[in-house]
């Protein structure tokens, strides 16, 4: 049976505004002007220590502003979350032929919060977040751990994400990446990065279910 792991912020939900603000409540309690919202964009993906030190925040002090950054977050993240056009309906879809896991760079007990809110999270058997692993993507580790801890066939396992983050995670661990169009990535650099792009999850788990 195949297996497919998603990624989730551009790929199955928007969490845009929740991060956004989320940096803004960061970067004002600690009386810093808030970076422009294009900036943050570029770095959605990342792990949230690596966003804020290429935002300008020193290492010995950049835990500080993630843990405001987390409690902001955690208060405003249903709230302020939406499912992308499609997701639902994809993540359905992909479980009539498939086994489903989750590997973001977001922390694992919100994500699973948010699926849970979304009435989602019991079609995945697994979520690895950034504090379920050592190396985030675009390193191995996370797609690695999930195959191991599913037992999975790792010659019929998917990736499918947004950014050249998933995609090379996907190729340095051996599986197959699908990009979907986002508004983190610009489109021709997903395509640089990984062989096969589709409009959106659903798309992707339709090219996926076709496969051989």
């Amino acid at each position: 049976m195949k297996t497919i792991l998603f990624d989730l912020d551009g790929t199955l939900i928007d969490s845009t505004e929740a991060i956004l603000e989320s940096f803004d409540a960061s970067f004002k309690a600690f009386n810093q002007k808030t970076p422009d919202e294009k900036e943050i964009k570029r770095l959605i993906g990342l792990p949230l220590d690596v966003m804020f030190e290429n935002l300008g925040i020193d290492r010995d002090v950049v835990w500080e502003y993630v843990d405001i950054y987390k409690k902001h977050y955690r208060e405003i993240s249903t709230q302020k979350t939406k499912l992308l056009p499609n997701a639902k309906e994809a993540v359905k879809k992909a479980s009539e032929f498939a086994r489903l896991g989750i590997v973001t760079t977001k922390t694992a007990r919100y994500s699973k919060d948010l699926m849970q809110y979304f009435g989602l999270m019991d079609y995945f058997e697994i979520l690895i977040g950034r504090e379920n692993v050592d190396n985030p993507k675009p390193h191995p580790e996370p797609i690695l751990k999930a195959i191991h801890l599913m037992k999975a066939n790792k010659k019929i396992t998917f990736m499918v994400g947004d950014t050249c983050l998933d995609m090379v995670s996907a190729k340095e661990a051996g599986v197959y990446g699908v990009g979907v169009k986002g508004d983190y990535t610009p489109l021709q650099e997903l395509k640089e990065c990984g062989d096969i792009v589709k409009k959106d999850s659903l798309e992707a788990v339709r090219f996926i279910k076709k496969f051989k």
